[in-house]
Order: C-alpha cells, then structure tokens, then sequence
C-alpha cells in the first residue's frame, strides 16, 4: 500500500525523492550512450570527492600523521623510488621509464607499468605514489575523451596538463604524492609539460623525475641536443635509464621506451636493465669500457 502512495504521490517528499531518482535515471543513460563512464560510474560525473579525517584542520593532520620530511617518527611512512624523463627534439618527444616499484627497502614489483597511454596522442609517467598517479590519469583520460566530444578536436598537451595541474591543486595539502610529466603532439607540435601534487606546472624541453633522477639527468646533459636523429633519441633515453638503475637502488628491473611523434605514439621497446650493462642494445654492453673509453684501471 506504501510503496502505490509514494508512487502516485502528487505532493510531499516522495514526489521530491521521485524526481531526484528520475533525474539520476536520466544522467545515467545519457553518459551511457556516449560511452564515457567506460566502467567509472561516479568519475564521469564532475570532479570525485573524498572523504577527509572530520578533524578542524586536515591538511595540518596529514603532515602530522605522514612523512614530510620534518618528522621521522611519522607514522606513515610513504617511502618510494623511481625513474622516469621525457625530452623533446626535433622527431618528437622520447618517454622512458624504469618498472621497479619499492615500498622502502622492499622491491613490490619489478614490472609495474609506469607510462599512461592517455589516449594515442598523450602518454603520462609515473613518479611517486603509483595509485595516486593511475587514478588521476586515468581520470585525466576521461576528461580528454569528453573534451573531444564536445570540440571535435584533440585537446592540447597544456590544457591537458593544465587539467590535471587544477585537478590535484584542489587538494594540495590532502596527502597526494605525484610527479608527473604529461608528453603528446598537437598543433604546436611536440610538448612535455611537468605537473605534480602541489599543483605546480612547468613546460621545457627535457625532464626527470624520480629517486635516480640525478644520475639521469647527468646522461642526458651530455646526450642531449635538438637536432638528435630517432635512434640517438632512443638511445639517449634508454642509457639515462640505465645509468638510473644502476646507480640508485630504488630504480631498474626494465626499462620501458616510448616515442611520440606527428602521428602518435609508438611502444620502441622493453629492456632488461642488467642484459643493458653486459650487452647493451648492439651487444656491446654498457660496461666500464664502454662509458668512459678506457680498458684499465688507475
């Protein structure tokens, strides 16, 4: 008998209730049939919330309960370790990337994935929390598939960036851990922007970011120049990964290469770190003799 009032009701909060639950109804099949909940539900409508800790101030709880740095007897510790860069050039944009992921001084993982394919013209790395970073890109990816709707066009590499950098600015403070580079072509041609969880946004030719960065950028400020041919490119972002692996205990197992160019991106290939230092790309290995021309020692 209940359930016939609510359902005739023509007043009251039954009918607010019906309209509500109808109107949802409505949403639901209309995101359906441009297929942009692709197995999202709630991502595809508007920005996800969270819930916070219901304390008065939430960032200042955060960095009292997790590592910033300033507290070493912290109860969470977020320990991490990677190596990822992205350069541009004049065939397009190398993205490389090491796949170990640590959890402190245990190795979770030796095959993590830690390039985002956005969609075939945008790759995303990864660096810091491995879940924040699939989570916000691959949301990211949401709103670029929804952005060509609605334009007919691809979206840029900077709004793309700019996107993301909006996105974890409204929650700076909140305890996300990401640095990201956003890497694709557009109109302006090849473009690598670097955002991370504190909102910050930089655009440039050549990035690193992650644990073994510096032994990276030390390869690529040797290697690097514009006018570098497709293989030297390769290269170069393949030997900055190595000289990362094995130097920095928290980066190597494999090494994942990428290349943008005019028409997409394209999978080069994935190497074994330690096969990389005994055999390299051409069997001659990345050894001693092979990095600094000598045969002996001093």
């Amino acid at each position: 008998m209940n359930s016939l009032v609510s359902q005739f009701a023509s007043s009251g909060h039954e009918v607010e209730l019906r309209k509500a639950r109808q109107a949802f109804e409505d949403d639901d099949e209309s995101l359906e049939m441009w297929g942009s909940q692709a197995g999202f539900g709630p991502l595809s409508k508007g920005i996800p919330s969270f819930s916070v800790p219901s304390v008065p101030d939430p960032s200042a709880f955060l960095r009292l309960h997790t590592d910033d740095h300033a507290d070493p007897s912290c109860r969470i510790k977020i320990k991490h370790g990677t190596t990822t860069l992205a350069f541009r050039f004049q065939g397009g944009v190398i993205v490389a990337v090491d796949s170990r992921a640590s959890a402190g001084q245990y190795i979770a993982s030796g095959t993590v994935k830690k390039v985002i394919e956005i969609n075939p013209y945008l790759l995303g790395t990864m660096a810091g929390g491995a879940a924040d970073c699939q989570y916000w890109e691959t949301y990211l990816g949401i709103q670029c598939r929804l952005h060509e709707l609605r334009n007919r066009e691809r979206i840029s590499v900077a709004a793309a960036s700019k996107y993301l950098s909006n996105l974890v600015y409204s929650y700076k403070g909140m305890g996300l851990s990401m640095g990201t580079m956003i890497c694709g072509w557009d109109k302006t041609g090849p473009a690598v922007f670097y955002v991370d969880s504190d909102g910050t946004r930089l655009k440039g030719d050549l990035f690193s970011v992650g644990s073994g960065s510096t032994f990276a950028y030390g390869v690529l400020d040797q290697g690097y120049r514009w006018d570098l041919t497709d293989e030297e490119a390769q290269e170069l972002g393949r030997r900055s990964i190595y000289a990362a692996g094995h130097r920095d205990a928290y980066s190597g197992n494999t090494i994942n290469l990428y290349h943008v160019k005019e028409d997409g991106w394209r999978f080069i290939g994935n190497y074994d770190v330690s096969k990389m230092h005994y055999e390299g790309p051409n069997g001659t290995g990345y050894g001693y003799e092979i990095r600094t021309g000598r045969t002996e020692f001093c």
